[in-house]
């Protein structure tokens, strides 16, 4: 029997790597889960109530494209957040999570070719690998753009030839970013939508990590192509309630664009898609509508921060996130430092390299490994001063 080759060379995912880098060693203590970005803050306690209220929706076949209420409490959301209106019937569509969203609208809005000539997905390095597989599904060439300390931890779209510009169909870009926790500043996303009007590409915005910050709201896409006029069509925005309100599980997700950018989108849905249940749905709209919860969480991340700034105060290269729960640590060789404090402390951290691509040396996550702050506080703490004292020390 015969099998496609067009995902024969994708590398081993990043948590069957490292399982198989870590699993046949013994944790060198008490074991510290640090490597998926999974929120284990509470979420609202009434979250249960409106599933239980709404359980006789479970008879039905949920609304392809979310319930209205859904619909309407996300561009509330939008309009709160972003200080832009949407139409709940052209603008946006529920997700069943964004990965599914950002794989399937390079499936429903990439063109089979792009001034003649294969088109291009533009994906920082290191990139959410679903990036990378939507660009190879559609027959597009994922082109990895390097987002290191040199340009801020975002890719320098702008500095690539016209012949990649011109065969540029897609650009993806995370902010606030992960793993590194960089944000997109306004010059920045204006630079970047300036350049995608004149090369005639989209933006697809996953700023799925944009309501845990420092100090100030990273901001969005969405309303710097409004004020920059823009094509309707330009920007393609992802977000969800998995980091906002932890509630990953719950998988509501979000896209918003033009309208014959959802008209496209939804016309794949149509076919192809996994509706949330209905009873997720009446819940989910009631946590979009919610700040209150949103705030205390928050709080909690801005406590981690501080715990993190303390601990790793005086490590040379240390970069404070901007944004997002991840911490980006600079170290000699990510893999064998993932080893090391694996063994010796029983702390759990993500290699960098797993979540980039390159070659041996030039690979630009190699030199790094991601710490996700998502433990409780006392918990987090132990962890970091472990790892800080078996790396740096």
């Amino acid at each position: 029997m015969n099998f496609p080759e067009r995902f024969s060379n994708l590398p081993a995912y990043a948590f069957p790597r490292l399982r198989a880098l870590l699993d046949h060693h013994a944790p060198g203590g008490e074991v510290v889960h640090m490597t998926i970005g999974e929120p284990k803050h509470d979420f609202p306690a009434w979250v249960t109530d409106v599933i239980v209220e709404n359980a006789h929706l479970f008879q039905s076949y949920p609304p392809n494209e979310g319930s209205p209420a859904l619909r309407g409490a996300i561009c509330d959301w939008i309009a709160r957040r972003y200080g832009v209106m949407l139409d709940p019937e052209q603008n946006v569509m529920a997700l069943n999570g964004t990965r599914e969203g950002l794989y399937n609208a390079a499936m429903a809005l990439c063109p089979e070719n792009k001034n003649g000539q294969r088109p291009i997905v533009l994906c920082p390095n290191p990139f959410y690998q679903v990036y990378m597989v939507a660009a190879i599904s559609v027959g597009a060439e994922p082109h990895f753009v390097p987002a290191t300390a040199a340009t801020g931890h975002l890719p320098d779209y702008a500095s690539l030839p016209a012949e990649v510009l011109n065969r540029t169909a897609v650009a993806y870009i995370c902010s606030p970013a992960n793993p590194q926790g960089a944000v997109a500043s306004r010059d920045y996303w204006a630079e970047l939508i300036g350049l995608a009007e004149q090369y005639d590409f989209r933006i697809f915005a996953d700023e799925c990590y944009s309501e845990i910050y420092r100090d100030t709201a990273p901001t969005g896409a969405l309303s710097v192509a409004r004020d920059m006029g823009a094509h309707p069509e330009r920007v393609v925005l992802f977000n969800s309630l998995s980091k906002r309100s932890n509630l990953a599980g719950l998988r509501s997700g979000v896209i918003a664009g033009g309208p014959e950018t959802m008209k496209h989108v939804k016309q794949l849905r149509n076919y192809s898609g996994a509706p949330l249940p209905g009873p997720l749905q009446a819940a989910a709209a009631r946590v979009w509508a919610d700040e209150a919860h949103v705030e205390e969480n928050r709080a909690l991340y801005q406590a981690k921060y501080a715990v993190a700034d303390q601990v790793f105060a005086g490590v040379q290269g240390y970069m404070p996130p901007e944004a997002g729960f991840f911490l980006w640590l600079p170290v000699d060789d990510g893999e064998a430092s993932a080893l090391k404090v694996w063994r010796e402390t029983g702390v759990r951290v993500l290699p960098g390299a797993y979540l980039a691509q390159g070659k041996p040396g030039q690979n630009p996550g190699e030199n790094y490994i991601r710490v996700a702050m998502v433990a409780p506080k006392e918990e987090l703490q132990r962890g970091l001063i472990k790892l800080r004292d078996c790396i740096y020390g």
